[in-house]
């Protein structure tokens, strides 16, 4: 079985996962990493391709090339404006072999689309923070005694922590809504804030408390088979750096809840605050995210379960089930390119 991890980048662990992943099932194969050549991923993966730029018309016909020059069996994209693009076509893949780890267009857009988040979110009963596309009514709001400064501003269809802004009253509120504005049309946001120029910007009421990530996992049917929970303790540039898995029968049923509604493959990364006893989901992210490796080393090994699910086999139990109590840190390390 061949894998082609897209959107790769720094993810070398996954990588390395997905190799182990083929051993592990008994199977031969090479793991195939895109699209950047200035991607730490390229020196791992066993093969490395430069694709067209994700929103170039030639992307996907390139890529259905390179899936039927190596026989790709498992296509694996690891960036948020690549799965829009990819679920679009999972179809045209399909139909020669491959097939692509990526939810429906609709699900994808509920993730991808922070304020149809909130609003799918909200329509499930699912507690989310109070937000606002429209400047002037969130200035109101504050006016009005229904919300209070400081409020968080951010693109709407941003990932990361790439131009999140606190505003501690309206000067900056207005400052920092200008600002955003201007930095996606001089960054990648801009392909998906086309879509809708005006209320590309979303503001929220900020909640201080406890961070905890969660991984769903699904198999390739779309069905619940993991909820790992983790509490994080450090953050660094948007994405966790030191973790501890935990057990929280609450924060589990909202896994299993948000599985049911998106009926995704693979996993779902979701991020989640507690404030006063109460839990809001602040975003979802239909991939791995950067907070996978906390629960890959408490025991979940999700590349496995697709490696196996995807040659029509069921994983071991173990490998959908991750320990209590492990508290991990990612590291900095240096490859050398030869």
């Amino acid at each position: 079985m061949n894998i082609l991890l897209t959107s790769a980048g720094r993810r070398t662990y996954l990588v390395d996962y997905f190799k182990e992943a083929l051993c592990m099932a008994g199977l031969t194969g090479l793991v195939h990493a895109a699209n950047s050549e200035n991607s730490p991923a390229f020196l791992a993966a066993d093969r490395q391709v430069v694709t067209p730029l994700i929103y170039d018309p030639e992307y996907i016909p390139f890529l259905l090339d390179y899936c039927r020059k190596w026989e790709i069996e498992l296509l694996v994209p690891l960036f948020d404006i690549d799965l829009p693009v990819l679920s679009r076509n999972k179809k045209a893949f399909s139909e020669q072999g491959t097939r692509v780890v990526a939810a429906e267009p609709a699900a994808i857009e509920i993730c991808n689309d922070k304020w149809k988040t909130c609003k799918a979110l909200q329509a499930e009963g699912i507690l989310t923070p109070e937000s606002w596309l429209d400047r002037e009514a969130a200035i109101w709001a504050v006016k009005e005694g229904q919300a209070f400064y400081p409020l968080i501003l951010k693109p709407r269809w941003g990932m990361g922590s790439l131009s999140v802004y606190q505003a501690d009253d309206e000067e900056e509120l207005r400052v920092f809504y200008g600002k955003i504005c201007r930095e996606i049309q001089g960054s990648y946001l801009k392909y998906e804030a086309a879509q809708q120029k005006e209320g590309c910007v979303l503001i929220q009421e900020k909640i201080t408390g406890r961070e905890f990530g969660m991984d769903v996992v699904n198999d390739l049917r779309g069905t619940c088979r993991a909820v790992v929970v983790k509490e994080k303790a450090n953050m660094r540039a948007g994405e966790t750096d030191a973790a501890i898995t935990i057990s929280s029968p609450e924060l589990e049923q909202t896994g299993r809840h948000l599985s049911k509604l998106l009926g995704h493959p693979g996993n779902l990364d979701v991020d989640i605050l507690e404030s006063g006893g109460q839990y809001y989901v602040l975003e979802l992210n239909g991939r791995f995210g950067g907070g996978y490796p906390f629960s890959h080393a408490a025991g979940l090994h999700l590349p496995y379960a697709l490696v196996m699910w995807a040659s029509g086999r069921e994983p071991e139990e173990k490998a959908l089930k991750a320990q209590a109590g492990v508290r991990a840190m990612k590291d900095i390390q240096i490859l050398v390119q030869q």
